[in-house]
């Protein structure tokens, strides 16, 4: 193993333009001749191959949806708005937004984590206080925010969870994206202006199914393009992309085991009808008060198949996954765990393959839990 490789593994979550270095640099190079944006490192071609994969030339699928869907988002953020990726949480806009801005731009750092605290600081500027009373306020005496760094250096900005923002913070975008400059108003001369430099644009997410969010202005509304990102509609993509994020977790866990196929079967399966409110032969179910994301999922497979490792020798069963269902399944409404208890009564214990009979034995974790 390269030391690049070890560094990696140290790092709790690297960023996809290190993660995925040499998918980039391959598709640059193959990309050399084709049309770009001005200010991108990759033709749109290239970016919906590296978001989507491209079995022929070694990359690997990151992301599950319509490929039209994937163009489109890639469309608007070679236009003079913004993009804004609008759904139920869970459903990767996060991870999509990483991909998006490491492939056009190298660079998935520059993040703003929208929530009710976020100030304007936090956003476009601020200054080293220290230096600003010695020297008075200059360019040595600013500290860039993402979006005075997009700007300046022609990048992808990525702005979380938008609408947790009070309405004023998010009409600090207003200028920025519809004029593409930054005034600083502290600064004299040439300097307190910062015009946008080819390649910036921002990339908003926003939960459509969710508590403590802000209604966005109509003003802000038209400078964005939306996009919605739906869930997983396939059970078996969803079940192979499950596999391999839970495969990388428990890779950079340094983790030899992980879930058996017919449990992660199981366990996506489980999701994406208590999701849905549907079985997959057309029973309605309640629905639930949580989303019962596929990164959530991801979550509780990650978290069985540790669970069978130190303390069950390795062997994963249905107990870990019950177990660790849990959590996910009441975190919105103490009212899911009867929803849930009855899906495994009407559903469950209906089935007849071996691993469902074992999901339904594991039952009586759901009657312990009955405190929550």
């Amino acid at each position: 193993m390269t030391e690049k490789q070890n560094s990696l593994l140290d790092i709790q979550k690297p960023p996809a333009e290190k993660l995925f270095a040499k998918e980039l640099e391959r598709l640059q190079k193959k990309d050399e001749a084709k049309p770009k944006p001005p200010g991108w490192r990759l033709s749109p071609q290239a970016v919906i191959d590296f978001v989507l994969g491209d079995e022929g030339f070694g990359i690997t699928p990151k992301f599950v949806g319509e490929r039209n869907f994937i163009e489109c988002c890639i469309v608007a953020l070679a236009t003079n708005r913004g993009l804004m990726l609008i759904g139920e949480p869970g459903t990767a806009k996060s991870y999509l937004s990483e991909l998006l801005a490491a492939a056009i731009s190298g660079d998935s750092s520059l993040t703003i984590q929208g929530s009710a605290g976020t100030t304007e600081d936090q956003i476009r500027y601020s200054w080293n206080y220290a230096l600003m009373l010695s020297e008075g306020p200059s360019e040595r005496s600013l500290v860039p925010a993402p979006i005075y760094e997009g700007m300046k250096f022609g990048k992808i900005v990525r702005f979380e969870e938008l609408s947790r923002c009070p309405g004023e913070i998010q009409d600090t975008l207003l200028s920025i994206l519809s004029d593409r400059v930054l005034h600083i108003p502290e600064l004299n001369g040439n300097e307190n202006v910062l015009f946008a430099k080819q390649g910036f644009n921002i990339i908003a997410t926003s939960n459509t199914r969710d508590r403590g969010t802000n209604e966005m202005s109509s003003a802000l509304k038209r400078r964005f393009n939306f996009e919605t990102v739906t869930p997983i509609s396939s059970i078996s993509e969803e079940q192979a992309l499950v596999e391999r994020e839970m495969e990388r977790l428990l890779k950079q866990a340094n983790v030899p085991v992980g879930l058996p196929r017919d449990l992660t079967q199981i366990l996506v399966t489980c999701f994406h009808e208590l999701r849905n409110s549907k079985t997959i032969s057309g029973k309605a179910l309640e629905p639930l008060g949580s989303a019962l994301s596929t990164a959530e999922a991801v979550s509780v497979g990650f978290s069985a198949a540790l669970h069978a490792y130190y303390y069950d020798e390795g062997k994963a069963n249905t107990d870990h996954i019950v177990s660790n269902m849990l959590g996910s399944a009441v975190k919105d409404s103490v009212e899911d765990l009867k929803k849930i208890r009855h899906y495994f009564d009407q559903v469950v214990a209906y089935r007849n393959e071996e691993a469902w009979k074992e999901l339904y034995r594991s039952r009586k974790l759901l009657d312990r839990s009955s405190d929550f």
